[in-house]
Order: structure tokens, then C-alpha cells, then sequence
């Protein structure tokens, strides 16, 4: 029921097209430098030393999966201007590999660049750097300033260092947003909001001037069980008494003061971190693991994190085999259509289930989920490609990530067994509408819309016009359908009453725990508990089958490109001057992707959207 949806697929069209000739000219400019520099550049491998540290270092986000279209985002790490992201596979897969390997000698976690990331994220690093521990191997963290993302896998460590000017700084949880009720009024805008569940909190900030008293008893519930589930991992890890990092939180400034006005003083009293080390001394701690790096003495022998895994999963990449579990990652806000990684397209996500489908190697699927939802349509459309999995024989599984809620959870509990871990935020089960119209913003400066139409439904869904009532009754109407639909769903998937999904839906926030409690999941576990159990639903033999990820791929001609840019690359060329083009360009394109992005987040069909406020800062 959104007008705007056809200037947004046309803008998106073109733009489409735009951005096709531009990979077409990078074609045709590289080919003559791949005639020039075939051969140059020989690729090899950065050699492992025999004594190593293995320096990780993770920055910003800790994802499930990175944003951006696959050749787009290749193309900025060539440039060096990808956004800041880490994915969670790598690092645990790092700390795996070091962990049977006699070349590494200790792990240097270096948190300075890690910015933030879910608490499930968080607990599954930290798990593998205690499997990593068990190996007799230590890991030693060091920081400038730890976020509290980043002192969460900090506290895992043997040691944990810090500059002697750097900061801990752990925030705890919460969320503040922005509301605009009394600025829609004043500009005179009829911001038409339907909804069901009292505690469905997306649509807050555009009908009111503050948290509703459902919301914030909702989110209190939420964030007061994930501070505690962050204080215990992290005194825990650290042998810190119950309550020192609370104590030390709340009362930050006094603790400070008592040190002389020095912060990071103040977090060594507390036993927060271990020593205040400049860079050169932890140098020379880390040479006395690893050794001296054997072309520069000040420096300790090491191999970066990226290119250990390269080479690593080169040769041990045993991972697909005859029989598989596919496993499919579903992360962002969902949308109608197709949309790059980080966004759960409607029809691209659908495609990649049909790929699993359509694969004969593909026994059962598991569907990996960190979503707050989106469009009700697009949400449908994947779970119908479950569906057909399933019909198939093949199992679908979900593993819930650090979110899995409204339409997040509608994808989720569509699948044979649910999963997640006990810091997920998921249910939300509810639906909202919008349609704002701005006929008396018009109005006030002498603009007015007329005309005629056979039936009282022309000229409805206008944003120049007011929504009649009929108009108004239709919408809530579907809205009510919609949510009917969802819950009618949940409770045939989990086998439960409808009246008693109901009670806990309405829009309501839980825990992965709480979840549990109220039915909403099958169980707490990993997403290799997820994949262990989807081989069983199948029928596979513990060992005999793979893990095959399925994910948006490069198109040879894109692939080609980004070879023929590495080559140039490593033969000394500036490719950024082969690759940008005038900064007007630049300006320009990247203005309307961040306004299509606006546009786009609110797409369906109908206007109608299972949406949560998930955010946790």
C-alpha cells in the first residue's frame, strides 16, 4: 500500500544500471593493464614463521555477516575503505586453527579497533578463547581504550594490558531514541500509525513525546538480565569478587578521583585490567613468547590473523563433503526484493533457500538468523522457501544470532527446531502500518488536491490526501489479519494454545531465556549446536557429513575484475586512480544510496511490517 514503491524501484533500476556500466569500464580499463602486468605479480603467500604470535585483531562490529554487495565491498578493501567490520567465524576459526598449531606460540589479541557487538556474538569468542586457553597456549589482550564490547573478550585473556593514558570504559545496556509527535504536529503532517500489541514500540517516536509504560517495563526486564549476564561472564573470567564491575561502573568518578584523576589507574586498582604497559613493552613481552620478528628486532615474530586463515583454510578446507549442512546467514532488516549482504532481501534471501533446495549434496539447512524484521511480505516469502525445503525432507533449523525478533522470529519459527542463546533478544510477535499524508502541510501554503474516481478507493493511498475512513478500517483491518496470522503460526509450529501466544506476543521483548520459558524456542545452544542437530533431523552420521556455507557469489566477470585489480595492486599501481572516479561522482552516488537506503527500509506491499527497536547500546 506504499506509493512511494514505484519511484523507489525505478530510482533503484537506474541506479542499477549506472552501477553495471561502472563494473563494465573497470572491465575494459583492466584488461589492457592484465595484458601489462599478467605474470608480475607472483600472489605467494605470506610465510607463517615457526615461532609465532598470532595477532587478531578484530574492528568495529562483530558481525554475522558483512554488509554490502559482495564486489562492492571487495573493491573497498582493495581501496582500503571498507566499513569496519569482523566477522565472528573468523576470529573463532582463528583461535581454532592456533590452537592445534605448534607454530603459534600465544595469541595477541589486540582490541584498540573493536567498537561493539552483541553479547551472544561476545560469549561465542570468548568461548573459543577458552578452548584456545585449554591448549596450554596463553592469550594475551592489550588496548588503548577497551569498549565494553572489547572487555568482555578481554577479561578471557591470561593478561590483560592497557596503555597507561587508555581507558575502560563499560557502559552497560540500554537504549534511547528520538521522538517526533510533537514536531509532526507542528508541521502539521497526519502521521497514520495502526497497530496491534500494547507493547509493539517501533511506531513510539511518531505518536508520542516519550517510552510508553508497557515499553520501558518490556526493555528494563530485557536489559537488566543482559547486565547481569555481562557482569558475571566478565567477573568470572577474571576472578573479580560478584559486583566489583557494577561497583565500579555506578561509581566511575569516585574511583577516578581517589586515583589522583587518572581513569586508567583507577581500572588497575579495581583489578579490571593487569598492568598500564606502553606499546614497547608489550613488545617486548610478546618477544618472549614468539621471538624477535627475524627482519626487524624491535619487533616480535608474528603473522596477522587474515592471512594465517587464508592459508589455513587452504589447506584444511574439509569442511563440504558428499553429504552437507548448508548454512545460510539471514542478517539485517528484512525487505521486499533482492538486496546485498546485510540486508535480508525477501527474493534474494528466497533464492539462496532454493539454492540449498536445487543442491543435492544439501541434506538440511541451517538458517541463521540476526534480525529485529521488517516487511511482512518479504518475511512470508522466505518462509515459504522453508516450507518447501521441508517438503523436500530436507530439516531447516534456525540459530538465532544476537537479534531474532518480530519478523525475524516469523522466519525463524517456520523451521523444524529453533535455537538460540540466552543474550538473543527475540519474540516482538506484533504488526504495525504507517501512512503518513501532508494534505494540511499543503494547505497551509495554498496547495490543494482534487479529482474524481468511480469508486471511494481512487486517490486513497496519496500522500497529498487524507486517508478516508474506509481507508483507515481497511488498513487496520489487514494489520489485525496480519497479526492473527503470526500468531496463528506460532502456535501451530510450537504446538500451543493461540490464546496463550497471544499473552506473550503483543509486541514483547524476551530474552533468549526467557524464550526458552515461554515456548518460543526448542533450545539454548550454538549455531554448532544448530548444525549438529539439523545433520541428526536429516539422518547423518556424526563425521560423515560437511558444512556448506551458501551465500551471495561474485559473477566472473566481477571476479575478474577484482583479480585484475589485485594484480595491479601488487605490482605497485595506485588503483584508486584507476577506480574513483570525480568526486562529484562520488558525492553524488553516495548521496542516493544513503537516501534509496531510507526509502527501501520501509517497502512491502501492503505497508505492513513486523519490526522491533532491538537496539542495545
Amino acid at each position: 500500500m506504499n506509493s512511494s514503491n514505484i519511484i523507489v524501484r525505478i530510482v533503484a533500476s537506474i541506479w542499477r544500471g549506472l552501477d553495471g556500466a561502472r563494473k563494465v569500464l573497470h572491465l575494459l580499463l583492466l584488461l589492457v593493464l592484465f595484458l601489462v602486468f599478467f605474470g608480475a605479480f607472483s600472489g605467494a603467500p605470506a610465510l607463517i614463521p615457526q615461532q609465532a604470535a598470532l595477532l587478531i585483531q578484530p574492528v568495529g562490529t562483530l558481525v554475522d555477516q558483512l554488509d554490502g554487495d559482495a564486489y562492492d565491498r571487495a573493491l573497498a578493501e582493495l581501496l582500503g575503505e571498507a566499513v569496519a567490520q569482523t566477522l565472528v567465524q573468523d576470529v573463532v576459526d582463528a583461535f581454532e586453527f592456533a590452537a592445534n598449531d605448534d607454530r603459534i606460540k600465544v595469541v595477541h589479541l589486540d582490541l584498540s579497533g573493536l567498537g561493539g557487538g552483541g553479547l551472544s556474538k561476545l560469549r561465542t569468542i570468548a568461548d573459543a578463547i577458552e578452548d584456545f586457553r585449554a591448549s596450554g597456549k596463553p592469550v594475551i589482550a592489550t588496548a588503548d581504550i577497551y569498549s565494553q564490547a572489547a572487555y568482555h573478550l578481554a577479561a578471557h585473556a591470561d593478561k590483560v594490558y592497557m596503555h597507561p593514558e587508555g581507558l575502560v570504559f563499560v557502559r552497560g545496556y540500554g537504549g534511547y531514541r528520538t521522538y517526533y509527535k510533537d514536531a509532526i504536529d507542528k508541521l502539521r503532517l497526519d502521521w497514520n500509525v495502526f497497530r496491534v500489541g500494547t507493547h509493539k514500540s517501533f511506531v513510539e517516536p511518531y505518536t508520542r513525546m516519550d517510552m510508553s509504560p508497557e515499553d520501558r517495563q518490556s526493555r528494563t526486564h530485557l536489559i537488566d538480565q543482559f547486565w547481569t549476564m555481562y557482569l558475571d561472564d566478565v567477573e568470572t573470567a577474571r576472578g573479580l569478587t560478584a559486583g566489583t564491575v557494577d561497583e565500579f561502573v555506578q561509581n566511575m568518578v569516585a574511583h577516578a578521583s581517589a586515583a589522583g584523576g587518572d581513569i586508567a589507574v583507577a581500572a588497575k586498582e579495581a583489578g579490571l585490567v593487569d598492568e598500564l604497559l606502553g606499546r614497547a613493552e608489550i613488545r617486548e613481552i610478546l618477544k618472549a613468547y614468539a621471538g624477535e620478528d627475524k627482519h626487524d628486532s624491535t619487533l616480535y615474530s608474528s603473522v596477522y590473523a587474515g592471512d594465517y586463515l587464508r592459508q589455513m583454510r587452504m589447506l584444511h578446507d574439509e569442511e563440504v563433503k558428499d553429504e552437507n549442512v548448508a548454512v545460510i546467514v539471514a542478517s539485517g532488516e528484512i525487505l521486499d526484493g533482492s538486496h546485498p549482504s546485510g540486508t535480508i532481501g525477501g527474493d534474494s534471501t528466497a533464492l539462496l533457500l532454493r539454492r540449498a533446495l536445487a543442491d543435492k549434496s544439501v541434506k538440511a539447512v541451517v538458517l541463521r538468523v540476526d534480525s529485529p524484521g521488517g516487511s511482512v511480505f518479504a518475511s512470508e516469502v522466505i518462509a515459504e522457501e522453508i516450507e518447501a525445503l521441508q517438503e523436500a525432507g530436507k530439516p531447516v533449523v534456525a540459530s538465532m544470532g544476537s537479534v531474532a525478533a518480530s519478523g525475524g522470529y516469523w522466519i525463524s519459527v517456520a523451521t523444524d527446531k529453533v535455537f538460540a542463546s540466552p543474550a538473543t533478544v527475540t519474540g516482538s510477535i506484533g504488526v504495525f502500518g504507517m501512512f503518513p499524508t501532508y494534505q494540511r502541510t499543503m494547505q497551509a501554503v495554498g496547495i490543494a488536491t482534487d479529482g474524481v474516481g468511480t469508486t471511494p478507493w481512487v486517490g486513497q493511498l496519496r500522500p497529498d490526501r487524507e486517508m478516508s475512513d474506509d481507508m483507515k478500517a481497511l488498513f487496520q483491518l489487514i494489520v489485525n489479519d496480519t497479526y492473527d496470522d503470526f500468531i496463528s503460526g506460532v502456535a501451530d509450529r510450537r504446538q500451543m494454545d493461540k490464546d496463550a501466544v497471544d499473552v506473550i506476543a503483543q509486541g514483547q521483548v524476551w530474552s533468549g531465556n526467557d524464550a526458552l520459558a515461554n515456548g518460543l524456542i526448542d533450545e539454548l545452544g550454538t549455531l554448532d549446536d544448530a548444525v549438529r542437530t539439523a545433520a541428526e533431523l536429516a539422518g547423518l552420521s556424526d563425521g560423515q557429513y560437511g558444512r556448506k556455507r551458501i551465500e551471495a557469489q561474485l559473477s566472473p566477470t566481477e571476479q575478474m575484475i577484482l583479480d585484475l585489480l589485485a594484480v595491479a595492486k601488487g605490482s605497485g599501481i595506485e588503483i584508486s586512480r584507476i577506480v574513483d572516479g570525480p568526486s562529484a561522482y562520488r558525492t553524488f552516488a553516495n548521496g542516493l544510496q544513503r537516501l534509496l537506503a531510507g526509502l527501501t527500509k520501509f517497502n512491502d506491499p501492503k505497508g505492513i511490517y513486523s519490526h522491533c527497536f532491538c537496539a542495545l547500546d
